[in-house]
């Protein structure tokens, strides 16, 4: 008898790095290196505390997919963690340097800001006009960093804040996903159980199978094999019982 195959007891899990918020987190804790470098080289606080909170958002989405394992809390905790260090105090400060700086903030439904995110949404952007003399364009995600380090102050600001917002869009639409999962198909523990019933009752199978009538047992006056008959007539007519296979000499 072939034995059922058991269950796993971990949670899907990994796979971050082909995650499109992983890749935007990723793309801003880059470019953020680089606007530090640029805008705060003096201010070495200031820019350790940016450089910071972009790299809590890269960190905390792999060390979530990980945690998954073992733990749906655990991941949806972490998840949490890498947007608000993105959306709360990130973005803030990339706000706090446009002000500062006295250079305008884009509105979001601003023509510079959608044609921005477009770009940010994609990451090799096709079909772009060349650069004007002297200026620099962004050529999609992937020259994000690029484009910080050349763009005139303001456009690099916003170029950024577009950035994190898609990637604090995009946990947030990632935790609301995990929730659904976590409903739906619970946690580690509930799976734990599952697997453990499973193989509490293969094991019982195996037992019930051992103990069947398969295994004949020997005549205790002959020792010849004995076969499984039923009674045929009398007060047991139908009820099986083991009968000598040498019967009746």
């Amino acid at each position: 008898m072939s034995q059922p195959e058991k269950p796993g007891v971990l949670l899907p899990h990994g796979g971050y790095r082909k995650l499109r918020s992983y890749k935007v987190a990723e793309a801003v804790y880059d470019a953020t290196v680089v606007f530090c470098r640029r805008f705060y080289a003096r201010d070495r606080r200031m820019a350790d505390q940016m450089v910071q909170a972009a790299r809590s958002g890269v960190r905390n989405i792999s060390e979530g997919s990980g945690a998954a394992a073992t733990s749906r809390k655990s991941e949806m905790k972490l998840t949490n963690v890498a947007r608000a260090s993105l959306s709360d105090e990130l973005l803030r400060d990339y706000e706090s340097f446009l002000r500062q700086n006295g250079l305008r903030v884009w509105p979001k439904d601003s023509r510079e800001a959608l044609a921005m995110r477009a770009r940010l949404a994609q990451d090799h952007a096709p079909d772009l006009p060349p650069a004007p003399a002297g200026g620099v364009r962004l050529q999609g995600l992937a020259g994000l960093s690029e484009f910080v380090e050349l763009a005139a102050p303001e456009m690099a600001g916003n170029a950024m804040l577009c950035a994190v917002n898609q990637a604090a869009y995009l946990l947030k639409r990632q935790l609301e996903s995990q929730g659904q999962t976590f409903v739906a198909s619970g946690g580690f523990t509930e799976k734990l159980y599952g697997a453990r019933s499973q193989t509490r009752r293969s094991d019982r199978s195996d037992k019930s199978d051992k103990s069947s009538p398969s295994e004949k047992p020997p005549c205790p006056m002959c020792g010849q094999p004995m076969l499984l008959r039923k009674a045929r007539r009398g007060p047991k007519t139908g009820q099986p019982f083991w009968g000598c296979s040498g019967y009746p000499d």
